[in-house]
């Protein structure tokens, strides 16, 4: 898994992500700080929520299991593409059903059309879920670069043009449907993978038998991960879920920025270290020291900046923001501790003890972040870590049993990545103490703690030579290899 194949499709995959989420960061910036304002912000996201809570069955694992069947025939890909149409259509109808139903529960008749604008866009989406499946099973992923940022780039054109126009929320529908239409034609250009027609539903067996469990699993993990917005939209307000709703995207979208990018390309690693009888325990602490070093600094950072950083961004309108924003990046550091959690038991054959494992989660995030909201909004965010600990907590012995991970090798990761975390806030938290206070701390002086974060970050990381030093190394060095080469094309 260390290979250089390994780099150079993380490389790729780490490229697309800092793009695209580039792109989604500047229209969210965009959206919100000259077109839309938290109550418009929180009826789309009720709206997409609503939806997403019945479109995880779009997907019925078909992405899973075609990027990790151990041999995978023509017919299966044609019967999977024909099941994902199937399923399609079906939500698609269904979503059309909740629309009215919604909108009276929540006494805004605006979130009709919205929902039925959305439920468009997932009749597009099973054109680009077996194309993409197949680039990812191939690790190519440059092809992946391009599906996932002309994506991107649909969607900012069309948000930010109807935004412009007037379109309020429903700016962000139409470019909802936008970008799953491009998704579905770029993947099937550069994977070759066409619907069939007629659909072909023979072989359906394996299928649906890794289909039912898979679905189970995304009805959880949807009603964990969407409950948040309908909660609070019902406990609280529409205001109130606009502001959650654009820290939690914040923290989420950094998140992935920082370690998402690697988790397409970790699955299919995986996937053949287990067709070849290896060891996972040193290759899974070497994935956990990589995500423990990246993604706990960048969301501490976030959470000490949070105040600057919103008032930067979204203006002082949505500066109720900052405190909820702190909150929920804290909680991810928790979340972010165990990485893999899903994917590791699917590939190992334990999807039916991780629906148990992944309902019991639901549960208390849905409880916790209930109990939260009944006390205020901050009350809300702050559930967040509460629920992080639980659900470290409950997944640890999982994939503990299933890795074979040492306790002891663990613990010194965890601890040299709590070390380079405390370093990489501290330049910004001595700016709080001696220089000025969070609201009156301006880009320059934003930017210079950052970079001194970062500076002490590498000094950390080479002093306690923690793992991750060694991926440092390798990239560096390709790059290195590579530029002088195209130096020498360049001017021959």
């Amino acid at each position: 898994m260390s290979g250089i194949s390994i780099r150079g499709a993380a490389l790729w995959s780490i490229g697309m992500q800092y793009i695209a989420f580039a792109i989604q960061f500047v229209v969210s910036v965009l959206i919100s700080r000259f077109f839309l304002s938290p109550s418009e912000m929180g009826l789309f996201s009720i709206a997409l929520s609503a939806a997403m809570m019945v479109s995880v069955l779009q997907d019925f694992g078909i992405s899973r299991f075609v990027a990790g069947e151990r041999e995978l025939s023509t017919a299966q890909v044609e019967t999977c593409f024909s099941v994902s149409l199937i399923f399609a259509f079906g939500i698609g109808l269904l979503i059309l059903a909740l629309a009215w139903p919604l909108a009276g529960f929540y006494g805004n008749a605006r979130l009709t059309p919205l929902l039925v604008i959305i439920a468009g866009s997932y009749l597009v989406v099973p054109f680009g879920i077996v194309p993409s499946a197949m680039l990812q099973r191939r690790m190519d992923y440059f092809s992946l670069f391009l599906v996932n940022v002309g994506a991107a780039m649909t969607n900012a054109a069309v948000a930010l043009g109807l935004a412009w126009a007037g379109y309020s929320a429903f700016a962000l529908a139409w470019a909802a449907v936008a970008q799953q239409g491009a998704r579905a034609l770029i993947g099937q250009w550069r994977s070759g993978i066409r619907p069939p027609f007629p659909p072909r539903l023979t072989g359906l067996g394996p299928i649906l038998r890794f289909g039912s469990n898979s679905s189970l699993l995304h009805i959880s993990g949807a009603i964990g991960t969407r409950s948040p917005d309908l909660v609070i939209g019902r406990v609280l307000n529409l205001a109130a879920v606009g502001l959650f709703s654009r820290a939690s995207s914040l923290a989420a979208q950094l998140q992935m920025l920082v370690s998402g990018a690697v988790d397409g390309v970790f699955y299919p690693a995986f996937a053949r270290l287990r067709d070849a009888g290896a060891d996972l325990a040193a290759p899974y602490q070497r994935v956990v020291a990589a995500y423990s070093a990246a993604t706990w600094p960048a969301m501490a950072f976030l959470a000490a900046a949070a105040t600057p950083i919103v008032l930067m961004l979204y203006g002082p309108r949505w500066i109720g923001v900052a405190p909820l924003l702190a909150w929920i990046a804290i909680g991810q550091i928790f979340i972010t501790a165990l990485p893999l959690h899903v994917e590791l038991p699917i590939l190992l054959g334990r999807i039916r003890q991780l629906v148990v494992f992944n309902a019991v989660d639901t549960i208390a995030s849905i409880g916790l972040l209930l109990l939260g909201a009944m006390l205020s909004l901050e009350g809300a965010a702050m559930s967040r870590i509460a629920y992080g600990i639980v659900w470290f907590l409950l997944y640890v012995g999982l994939i503990r049993r299933l890795t074979g991970f040492a306790w002891r090798a663990m613990l010194g990761i965890y601890a040299k990545g709590m070390i380079a975390t405390l370093a990489t806030v501290a330049p910004l938290l001595a700016v709080y103490r001696w220089v000025a206070p969070p609201e009156a701390v301006g880009l320059v002086l934003l930017g210079e703690a950052g970079l001194a974060g970062v500076g002490l970050w590498l000094v950390v990381i080479y002093a306690l030579r923690h793992p991750i030093r060694l991926e440092i190394n390798a990239i560096l060095g390709v790059l290195w290899h590579r530029l002088p080469r195209k130096a020498l094309r360049a001017h021959p």
